[in-house]
């Protein structure tokens, strides 16, 4: 799952938290606030109804404070604007047939559901009924009493509630939309460190980064920059130590092909002298066809073969004619003497772009991987036709392709796998020139490629 995506879930949870905690907020503060309305209303009430009984102890002095209980008029428009809505007041002594005088309980909410009622007085409780004397000093002069309506408490409370959900809703989808966009916006400099990331993989190693201001982000930015930088010079240096390696091997080959030149073939080439003078004095001496002249001769045959094999190992250890003829030539050259060689398969060289100017290192190189593909495919494969195919690609690529392919079959995995020291080797070369090897599934058998930067 995507960061961002954690974060905006984590943080719509948050949210979620705090608003269920408001939820309960305020059904607490709703359901409280209806005990202060009814503590507000026993208040004043009490006191209109306190200024209303001495003045009437005043204008009818004459007349007993008994036969000014219960206060006259008080039941009134004024009066029932004390009152809050949902709360109901009686005054005590209460008259013959006197029923509580409410406030105006219709309108003030909906409905609330039978759940939330049942919730709410399970665990509040009922709602306490408020005693106000009329006149504390006036034992006599009567008590307010004040309760709250359960059905209009319980719809008073549901409309707070909602009221101030809705407020809280609205301020959390915009805080969780506001806050989203902001952490987007934040980490959206990660994208820029992944695709470093994935170019360092491909081989670009020092790929610049865009200034972030995270402080985090920007030490992980720092901290793939160095290791890119690390990666390159650790990637010269590699470079560097493998062409030494190559050139140091080419000084063995060299010292390894005069050595074989020197002893072996003028060793061999006495022995072939020695056969061939006791194959003429048996000859002389007995008859033709003896055994002693059957094997000098026999001798004389093998020495020839493993002089053919030791010409053609010392073409292989000495310098590519690459380095000689040029690339076009050394190539036409190699295909010829293979086809010189076997009938089957058909060997086809495809040669694209200028070749002129390509000589040193990379023609080299070229040279040895062509002359490494032919081999394997002719040696290890059933093929019966071979194409070799030698590009020069300009523009932006500016690269030489040595690509070999044939019908023979086989598993380009396992052939990558198992891959002995001649394609060892030449993956060698193309890499500290900076190129690469891929083998490669073709239409009816396997495809090497070689990509070899002409600017190595």
């Amino acid at each position: 799952m995507r960061l961002v995506l954690q974060l905006v879930a984590r943080l719509l949870v948050i949210v979620a938290l705090c608003l269920g905690a408001a939820t309960v907020w305020a059904t607490i503060d709703a359901y409280r606030s209806v005990d202060r309305a009814t503590q507000a209303s026993a208040e004043r009430v009490s006191q209109s109804l306190e200024a209303l009984y001495w003045r009437e102890l005043l204008l009818r002095s004459n007349r007993m404070r008994e036969q000014l209980l219960p206060a006259p008029d008080w039941r009134t428009i004024e009066t029932m604007g004390l009152i809050a809505p949902g709360i109901c007041v009686q005054f005590e002594p209460a008259g013959a047939f006197e029923k509580p005088l409410c406030g105006q309980s219709k309108g003030i909410g909906k409905a609330p559901p039978r759940w939330f009622a049942a919730t709410v007085q399970m665990i509040l409780g009922d709602h306490a009924t408020v005693e106000r004397p009329i006149s504390a000093r006036a034992a006599t002069a009567g008590t307010v009493r004040a309760i709250a309506d359960p059905d209009a408490a319980i719809a008073l409370a549901w409309q707070h509630i909602l009221d101030n959900i809705h407020v809280a809703l609205l301020m959390a989808l915009a805080i969780a939309l506001l806050a989203s966009l902001a952490i987007a916006h934040t980490l959206a400099p990660a994208h820029s460190i992944v695709s470093a990331l994935r170019q360092m993989a491909d081989g670009e190693y020092r790929t610049p980064l865009p200034r972030v201001r995270s402080m985090e982000l920007a030490m992980i930015g720092r901290a793939v920059s160095d290791l890119g930088d690390r990666l390159a010079l650790a990637e010269e240096e590699r470079t560097v130590l493998t062409r030494r390696l190559l050139e140091i091997r080419n000084d063995e080959r060299r010292t390894l092909a005069r050595e074989l030149h020197d002893e072996f073939g003028q060793n061999l080439t006495a022995i072939l002298a020695f056969a061939n003078t006791i194959e003429a004095s048996a000859g002389d001496k007995y008859a033709a066809g003896t055994e002693i002249a059957q094997d000098a001769r026999m001798i004389s045959q093998a020495t020839r073969r493993v002089m053919a094999c030791l010409r053609d190992t010392l073409n292989r250890l000495r310098h590519p004619p690459a380095e000689e003829l040029g690339l076009e030539a050394s190539l036409v050259d190699l295909v010829d003497s293979w086809r010189s060689r076997t009938a089957q398969p058909m060997i086809q060289l495809d040669l694209q772009g200028d070749l002129a100017d390509i000589s040193g290192t990379v023609a080299a190189t070229a040279y040895r991987v062509a002359q490494e593909c032919l081999t394997n495919a002719l040696r290890h494969s059933s093929a019966r036709e071979i194409v070799l195919r030698i590009e020069r690609r300009t523009g932006s690529e500016n690269a030489l392709l040595v690509r070999v392919e044939d019908d023979g079959g086989g598993d380009a995995a396992k052939v990558a796998q198992s891959a002995g020291f001649g394609l060892t080797g030449v993956s060698e070369r193309v890499t500290a020139l900076g190129g690469s090897l891929s083998i490669a599934r073709a239409s009816r058998g396997l495809s090497v490629a070689a990509t070899i930067p002409l600017a190595a």
